[in-house]
């Protein structure tokens, strides 16, 4: 996935919106709270962070191309960064990105959600 294929498909999820920040990070969030983080990549694929269930989490993180995320995961929080696309396409990838935004928006408040017709 190209940094322009990413930034698409997050731009296509609902009540998103972009920022580059934290040293040229692509980040992503719907109602403020970020759902995606793209950036950071010391290898020629395009490095992606997500947020993702417990279990996916334990399961995700054993895989290859995939690994806890730097500085989220060390927190305790099931954020895993796609490094290569050795265990997971894009297609793949894209599920993930859309359930990271569902989990994200699940977590805003009542009203949050109510102003967001979610």
């Amino acid at each position: 996935m190209t940094l322009d294929e990413y930034n698409a498909f997050c731009a296509s999820l609902p009540h998103t919106s972009h920022v580059v920040q934290w040293g040229g990070a692509h980040v992503w969030k719907v109602a403020g709270k970020v759902f995606a983080i793209a950036g950071w990549s010391s290898g020629a694929e395009l490095a992606v962070t997500f947020k993702c269930s417990e279990m996916a989490f334990d399961v995700l993180k054993e895989q290859p191309g995939l690994r806890p995320a730097p500085y989220l995961a060390s927190r305790g929080m099931t954020w895993i960064q796609r490094v290569s696309a050795d265990a997971m396409d894009d297609a793949a990838l894209c599920d993930y990105l859309r359930e990271s935004h569902r989990l994200v928006a699940a977590k805003l408040s009542k009203k949050a959600r109510a102003a967001l017709g979610i």
